[in-house]
């Protein structure tokens, strides 16, 4: 339980300072922004790459990877589909939605989460996978054939191979499926560039915060509460399901699933919804609202399945 508490009290010191950071305006009104943009094509790809380069892709192609994809996609389509219901928003803001109550946040809580509570950081790394490698291309796509005037097929089809996240996690798998090793000084200066990408993410959303108010009277109320019901509520009913009678799980590995499952939004959704500008407020909200619940969230888990 410390190790919960832990992890979360970790994160919000860091959000706290960029909301202090937001609130004296340091480095001018569009700094939460610029440090965003930075984020996405410069130190997110660097620490994917370093990630996934040494990761032993054998020990976690197990049955976590299908396991942590059917929860995604059964939790995102039913946002989808409570979203064609009632909200009928543009494909991209229904993109947002979807990401924002199925991606977890497997890096900047889940690492800390899996070696301090449950003692084993290789429960985290097939979310990672199927987050990198399958859904963040799938959301990406999305967001910018729905961004572009004009989408072809041909946008279709090369669009992952002009995102900087996807082209370093393609990467960091195929280094380490094959061994080989950059020379020293790349990988020193690619792991320091990755080591500013937490950080980073976390000052700038909470340079987002000053003057919002969660769930207060707006177009975007209900989506976030929706979003926020499916992450915290409906996506560990989720994953128990289909890890426990699927898959047969049973004992910790049960726990680990649905412990990593309980994990609140990723403040990825909240970059990806400012680098296109497209579900902002909705995604920083749900962000926020899951964070916040995630704990008690947590704390049940571990009541029923510990």
């Amino acid at each position: 339980m410390l190790g919960l508490l832990g992890g979360f009290a970790v994160v919000g010191a860091v959000i706290l300072v960029g909301y202090i950071a937001g609130r004296l305006v340091i480095g001018g009104p569009q700094a939460g922004f610029a440090l965003n943009q930075v984020a996405f094509f410069v130190t997110n790809p660097a620490l994917l790459f370093t990630v996934l380069a040494d990761a032993d892709l054998a020990a976690v192609f197990s049955e976590y990877v299908p396991i942590a994809l059917l929860s995604s996609l059964a939790i995102a389509g039913l946002y989808v589909l409570v979203g064609r219901l009632l909200f009928r928003r543009a494909a991209a803001e229904t993109a947002i939605g979807a990401m924002a109550s199925s991606y977890v946040n497997a890096n900047n809580i889940g690492i800390p989460i899996t070696v301090y509570a449950l003692g084993d950081a290789t429960l985290i790394a097939p979310v990672l996978l199927v987050q990198l490698l399958l859904l963040a291309p799938l959301y990406l796509t999305v967001l910018d054939l729905t961004s572009s005037r004009k989408p072809s097929v041909r946008a279709v089809l090369t669009q992952p191979f002009r995102n900087p996240m996807i082209i370093a996690s393609l990467l960091g798998v195929a280094v380490s499926a094959t061994g080989f090793r950059p020379p020293a000084p790349v990988w020193d200066s690619l792991a320091l560039i990755g080591g500013a990408a937490v950080p980073m993410v976390l000052i700038s959303f909470g340079m987002s915060l000053p003057g919002s108010r969660p769930l207060k009277p707006s177009p975007d109320r209900l989506q976030v509460l929706a979003a926020t019901a499916l992450k915290t509520a409906l996506m560990p009913v989720a994953t128990y399901l289909i890890a426990r009678f699927l898959f047969g799980l049973d004992g910790e590995r049960l726990l680990g699933a649905v412990v990593v499952s309980a994990l609140p939004t990723a403040q990825n959704v909240f970059m990806f919804a400012s680098r296109y500008g497209r579900g902002i407020t909705l995604a920083r909200d749900t962000v926020l609202l899951s964070s916040v619940l995630a704990i008690p969230a947590l704390i049940v888990v571990a009541a029923l399945l510990a």
